[in-house]
């Protein structure tokens, strides 16, 4: 009896937290990311993200804790493209985690599996402003863009775990079975959007635009990152009323006192958007991101008349 027992109180011994323990511990650098992870994922993964929906990715506080999370990870996803190189390389090294070390297959740069907008043909200096070399780097929100990230999170996780391959397959098979469900309702709303003229604050819906067909006439900075001089404010609200543009869209994490003089004096309103999964308590999903960006520019079109 005593024998038999001992399987049984081993199990009992277990820590309560061993089962989860076999998950695939992912980190990743944006809320979005984590999104499409868990989309895929599952069960199979813990993931987690470092930065918040409501703040600007290019400027995290790199805090002790996060080397903590990364030093535990199986896999690190991020951006690319430059955005998060103000706070997550040092990170990624003082994790000491080889597993997610550029070039290690714990390392995922998402960007390699999306086609780059905006890839400076000349050479970049700082004089330029805020420019990222290797393109622009805020490509997540179009549902093609989200279909591409999800299918290489999928690949890299079955790459990972071959054991639970057929049911990431199974989970990615669900996601484009959800994206296909949406597609009716979002090309209606796109319809509605096609041609719209915008000016933005920051460069960083140009994806977004080529999507639903926007025109972006102007940006509030001339140079990203870079304060604007008076002297291009005055241009832009010229070429706004004789382009009869009626919003600016900015994200909710940048000051919106200057887009607010600009547009109180093109006749314009200045139009607060979501770039992130959790910029909002709302938007708690990667489909919810993209409903919710939707939503606004067909409800400020509306508006406008």
């Amino acid at each position: 009896m005593k024998l038999r027992l001992l399987p049984i109180i081993g199990l009992a011994l277990l820590p309560l937290g061993a089962h989860a323990a076999e998950k695939l511990r992912v980190v990743t650098s944006i809320e979005t990311l984590k999104s499409l992870t868990e989309a895929v994922g599952g069960d199979e993964v813990d993931a987690q993200s470092l930065s918040h929906g409501y703040q600007d990715p290019h400027f995290v506080e790199a805090k002790p804790s996060y080397v903590v999370t990364l030093s535990r990870a199986d896999l690190l996803i991020h951006v690319g493209l430059e955005l998060e190189i103000g706070w997550l390389p040092n990170l990624v090294v003082g994790s000491r985690n080889a597993k997610i070390q550029p070039g290690e297959s714990g390392n995922l740069d998402i960007s390699t599996a999306i086609d780059v907008m905006e890839v400076p043909k000349v050479k970049v200096d700082r004089g330029m402003g805020d420019i990222h070399p290797r393109g622009n780097p805020h490509f997540w929100v179009p549902p093609v863009q989200g279909l591409k990230i999800a299918r290489a999170i999928t690949e890299r996780l079955k790459e990972l775990r071959p054991e639970k391959a057929a049911y990431f397959a199974a989970r990615f098979a669900d996601f484009v079975t959800e994206l296909k469900r949406r597609a009716p309702a979002w090309s209606a709303q796109s319809a509605k959007l096609k041609g719209l003229k915008v000016v933005t604050y920051h460069k960083s819906w140009v994806y977004v635009s080529s999507w639903l067909g926007i025109d972006e006439i102007g940006y509030v900075e001339n140079k990203p990152g870079i304060q604007p001089d008076p002297q291009h404010l005055a241009q832009l609200v010229n070429l706004m009323k004789a382009e009869n543009v009626k919003i600016i869209l900015i994200e909710d994490f940048y000051n919106r006192g200057t887009a607010d003089m600009i547009a109180d004096h093109a006749g314009a309103r200045v139009l607060e958007m979501p770039s992130d999964v959790g910029a909002t308590p709302d938007i708690k999903t990667y489909f919810d991101l993209v409903g919710a960006v939707l939503s606004r520019l067909t409800n400020a079109v509306a508006q406008a008349g």
